[in-house]
Order: structure tokens, then C-alpha cells, then sequence
């Protein structure tokens, strides 16, 4: 079940926000980064506040900074996550299932390629060559048994929906897969939503979110190829 810390710190959307622009990729409305030259390809998908949170855009922009061409659809087709007592997160996530987010993904990955000169392959084989999860949100253990291409998992300290103990135990699961490269870190005194939720004037919650973002960078660095 989704507890508040799913929903903490809600950014204040902004669609003009970013260097990017917005178009159209596999029928979503896709904010897009980098150049279109790049061979390199990269799909970030939001949280529950979806494609118009600055600091996500942010995020993508450093990542088409390091050379990466970079799209985040827009999965809730204009319906992000809203403080609504009236229709509380749980019953926003039945129209959000994640079994659709994973086919609308499909179309835009291979809008990607016809698009742009992008060599991407989502993490359970034949879709993606790596995968990052930050603080993720119902990732099981099992789950993470059958992820076949490498994978980075930061956690936080501070997470009641993904917990330290709980990415330990992906942590014990990647491990047994030696096929699997894998990175597992926990940042300390950090909550879920930190790398994307930070408060932008606060220098310490910066500096870990630029710490995150530097694992992520030098991820996708070493297998997006």
C-alpha cells in the first residue's frame, strides 16, 4: 500500500520547465533532451507527479549534458498524481497500473529509434541495455529475479515503501546472479523522493541528489553503448 511518503513534497509542475521540448513519442507527450544525433538512448520514467516536475527535467537535462539523448513520457496521459482527499492515491494508481506503463513504453522505445540514431534494446531482457531504480515504489523481490541486464538500485535510508532491509535483499538477489551486473547503494539520512523531490534551496538535500545523479550518470555511461 501506498503510504505518504509516496507522496511527499509534491513539486509545482511546471511544463515550460527544461532546455527540451515536448513531442510526441509512441502517442505519449514526451519531453525530450539532448541530440538527436546521440547513439546513446535514455528513458526516464516520473513518479507519480509525473513528466512536468522541473527538477525530473533537471535531471534529464544534466543527463543529455553527458552526451545521452533523453525522453520522459508522459505515462499518466495529462492525469498526474493531485492531493485530492476526495481521490486518494490509491484509487489514482488503479487507473495508473503498471502493466500499462510497461506497454506504453514499448511504442516510444521504438519511436526512439526511428526518431533519433539511438541504440536502445525494458530491464528483463530483449528492451533496455540498463536500468536505474531510484527509491523505487512496489519493486518486489521477485521482481528483481528476473532482471537480465544490469541494474543500480538507490535506495534511501529513510524509506517506508522500499525500506534498507527490503534492498538489501535485491542486493542478496543480484548477487547470486553473477550474469547480472549490479549496483546497490543506500544513501544515509535521506527519504524516498529524494533524488527528484529535493528542495532546490536546500544545499545538503542538493548534494545528494547530485551524488544519486552522478551514480546514475556513470551507470548508463558504462553499458549504454
Amino acid at each position: 500500500m501506498a503510504g505518504p511518503q509516496c507522496c511527499a513534497n509534491p513539486p509545482n509542475l511546471n511544463p515550460a520547465s527544461g532546455v527540451g521540448h515536448v513531442e510526441k513519442l509512441g502517442g505519449l507527450s514526451t519531453y525530450v533532451t539532448g541530440s538527436t544525433h546521440s547513439k546513446l538512448g535514455v528513458i526516464l520514467i516520473s513518479d507519480v507527479y509525473g513528466y512536468e516536475a522541473p527538477n525530473l527535467r533537471k535531471l534529464a537535462d544534466k543527463i543529455a549534458a553527458a552526451g545521452f539523448y533523453v525522453a520522459v513520457p508522459d505515462f499518466f496521459y495529462g492525469d498526474p498524481y493531485v492531493v485530492n482527499p476526495e481521490r486518494p492515491i490509491q484509487a489514482w494508481l488503479k487507473d495508473h497500473g503498471m502493466d500499462k506503463g510497461f506497454d506504453d513504453a514499448k511504442p516510444v522505445i521504438q519511436d526512439l529509434k526511428s526518431k533519433a540514431k539511438v541504440v536502445v534494446q525494458l530491464a528483463k531482457g530483449e528492451f533496455i541495455k540498463a536500468a536505474v531504480l531510484c527509491h523505487p515504489s512496489f519493486v518486489t523481490p521477485d521482481d528483481i529475479k528476473v532482471v537480465e541486464v544490469p541494474i543500480a538500485v538507490l535506495g534511501a535510508e529513510i524509506d517506508h515503501l522500499s525500506p534498507p532491509s527490503l534492498v538489501k535483499q535485491f542486493e542478496e538477489i543480484l548477487t547470486a546472479k553473477p550474469e547480472v551486473d549490479a549496483f546497490v547503494k543506500i544513501f544515509p539520512k535521506v527519504s524516498h523522493g529524494w533524488t527528484v523531490r529535493y528542495n532546490v534551496e536546500d544545499a545538503e538535500a542538493v548534494k545528494c541528489a547530485d551524488e544519486a545523479h552522478q551514480n546514475i550518470l556513470e551507470w548508463f555511461a558504462k553499458y549504454v553503448k
